[in-house]
């Protein structure tokens, strides 16, 4: 695991700046293929994405596919669930990030449902959500009406950008660990993201580092069963620095997932997180095991 030094390690008084070369240097840095081609494929995902958007703009109703059943699956969904096949059977919960709507979840959607998981729904939470406690209730009420329509105890849940930190926060501060078996948060800012002091809203201010919300996740969590993974990219235009994806709460012991090479927008659409995640929920990942994603082109 490769560290860099804090913030504070360089004093003031040694800073210089750049020189033309140094300039060249750091361009010539960020224009490696990798990251020329995923802030390409991000830029088309982010068009794509404009588009679906009137699309996801209402809630969907929980529709079990009936037509998954035992024995009749391809055999890449029975391996998948070889060692429990009740997990297909489990339901998932989606949740988009600020600003947006279920329709960021497409393609995922689909290939979950492609690769085995009878029961995988979407919730559109209100676009004037000031208070990620607040969403992480109401996220709290559609979990339990989810339990009601199915018949399960338990739910997975993942959770894109702010969509995984309202529902850390239900399972950390509001109980919700009985409810969600498994949480993977895909592009979440755990640490916070300075990109949040741009705009003074009461909810981009409660995703600036060091907020009280991100404080009080900081504490020391209760006994903690939901398995959690956090999927973070190297290349995350809105979660800085991109480490503040992962998520390193001692008492947590969650698995970070590092994406090579994905954008924030591209990351539920990537065929290769759609396999880290399928294969998480299916119980195939060690918990805390840090995992790499390769940036393979969907």
């Amino acid at each position: 695991m490769h560290t860099t030094a804090g913030p504070g390690s360089c004093p003031e008084s040694h800073t210089a700046a750049p020189s033309p070369g140094t300039s060249r240097g750091v361009l010539r840095a960020l224009a490696t293929p990798a990251t020329v081609t995923g802030g390409l494929t991000e830029l088309a995902w982010v068009g794509a994405h404009v588009l679906m958007y009137p699309l996801g703009t209402w809630t969907e109703v929980l529709r079990p596919d009936e037509r998954c059943r035992p024995g009749e699956q391809p055999p890449g969904v029975r391996a998948l669930f070889a060692a429990d096949p009740l997990a297909a059977r489990i339901p998932v919960l989606l949740v988009h990030g600020l600003v947006d709507n279920r329709s960021v979840f497409t393609l995922m959607r689909r290939g979950l449902r492609r690769r085995g998981f009878a029961q995988v729904c979407t919730w559109n939470y209100s676009p004037l959500l000031g208070d990620v406690a607040q969403g992480a209730r109401d996220l709290g009420e559609h979990v339990e009406r989810i339990c009601a329509r199915t018949g399960h105890d338990r739910v997975h849940v993942v959770g894109h950008s702010l969509g995984g930190l309202i529902a850390r926060h239900y399972v950390q501060l509001q109980g919700g660990g009985r409810r969600v078996e498994s949480l993977v948060t895909l592009g979440t800012p755990h640490g916070g993201s300075v990109l949040a002091h741009l705009l003074p809203t009461p909810m981009v201010r409660q995703l600036r580092p060091g907020s009280p919300v991100l404080q009080e996740l900081a504490a020391p969590a209760p006994d903690w069963d939901t398995r959690m993974t956090a999927v973070y990219s190297d290349l995350d235009q809105l979660v800085l620095p991109t480490r503040n994806g992962r998520c390193d709460h001692p008492d947590l012991r969650a698995r970070n997932v590092l994406a090579r090479g994905i954008g924030h927008m591209s990351l539920p659409h990537h065929r290769g997180v759609v396999d880290e995640v399928a294969a998480t929920l299916a119980g195939l990942r060690p918990a805390a095991a840090p995992t790499p994603v390769p940036a393979a082109v969907a």
